[in-house]
């Protein structure tokens, strides 16, 4: 799918005041995405403002230095945000769901609504869409946006970006990886992203909490399936007996991949209001966005997520029930 490239230009270009928001739970994609396209809004001399439904978690704070990512309800709350704005921006999403509390703003907004992303889920957002679901992140977008725009890339906007298409990728290891996705990369760090510093800041940083609930989450992991499914689970009680934070779950269920045999795996993460976050992953013909439609989530065909209500028990059961049956079709 091609991105309609001349409208989105026109739509910057008769606009001045942007507001930009992205998912909950955000990773690398959401918030480099977004602060890369301020960086090009801005150097277009447009004001811009970034508000999430969450806050940036601890491990991912070093993406935004200047702390400008802020979170609806603790920096700012919706009704600040019901004027004001010409156009509101969502990137790396198109569910209702992944909007989290932004959605109230999204609908209550009377500015122009677009979505820029990769993702092949989608609601009707009332918004515009700019959508590739063949791009390999939705930084990479914000990288043609910028030029489309004519805008250079500075280390500011490089480096956001970078660690946005490097995570969504795998550091560059996934399937969805191309000589494309390379040379993007490459033109990044020739802007000034630093890869050591970025890697350095995701991988290397790991608190003691973190590496003891990872101990406790490969210790709980099961296979099926003859060994082609492997499943595992982060309960409540895991976070009081470790420390750690919800978002030290991050990447935990790639790692349930490095088992011989594994085609499809899945981990279900207890939330602290109740239900379970599910991540789905995909190295063969089951479709992760389908199986995660299923429960109101979406994604892609190799990873997706979704949120699940009740139980462990009623929880996992739903999920590894549709999961053999993806597997059996």
């Amino acid at each position: 799918m091609s991105i309609n490239w001349p409208r989105f230009v026109e739509i910057v270009q008769q606009n001045q005041r942007f507001l930009l928001t992205s998912h909950i739970r955000p990773d690398c994609d959401c918030l480099g995405s977004e602060l890369g396209m301020a960086g090009v809004l801005e150097a277009l001399g447009k004001q811009v403002r970034i508000v999430n439904g969450h806050k940036t978690p601890p491990n991912l704070q070093f993406i935004d230095p200047d702390k400008r990512i802020e979170a609806l309800g603790v920096d700012v709350q919706a009704d600040q945000l019901a004027s004001g704005f010409d156009v509101l921006m969502v990137l790396d999403t198109s569910a209702w769901a992944q909007l989290g509390d932004m959605g109230q703003v999204v609908r209550a907004t009377s500015a122009r609504k677009i979505v820029l992303d990769h993702h092949v889920s989608e609601d009707d957002l009332g918004a515009e869409p700019f959508k590739n679901t063949s791009a390999e992140a939705t930084g990479r977008l914000v990288v043609e946006a910028a030029d489309q725009l004519g805008v250079k890339l500075s280390a500011a906007i490089a480096a956001p970006l970078f660690a946005a298409i490097a995570t969504d990728t795998g550091w560059f290891r996934f399937g969805s990886t191309t000589g494309d996705t390379m040379r993007f990369g490459g033109r990044l760090i020739d802007a000034g992203a630093v890869p050591a510093r970025i890697y350095h800041h995701l991988y290397e940083q790991h608190t003691l909490a973190r590496l003891q609930l990872i101990g406790r989450i490969l210790a709980r992991t099961q296979t099926e399936q003859g060994g082609q499914l492997v499943h595992t689970a982060v309960l409540a009680e895991d976070f009081q007996a470790t420390g750690a934070l919800p978002s030290d779950t991050e990447d935990v269920v790639n790692m349930t991949l490095e088992v011989g045999g594994t085609q499809v795996a899945v981990i279900l993460v207890e939330q602290q209001t109740g239900g379970f976050k599910i991540s789905f992953r995909s190295r063969c013909a089951v479709d992760c966005s389908k199986l995660a439609e299923q429960f109101g989530g979406g994604g892609h065909k190799a990873a997706a997520g979704a949120f699940v209500k009740g139980s462990y028990d009623e929880a996992s059961g739903r999920v590894l029930a549709a999961v053999r049956a993806a597997m059996a079709s």
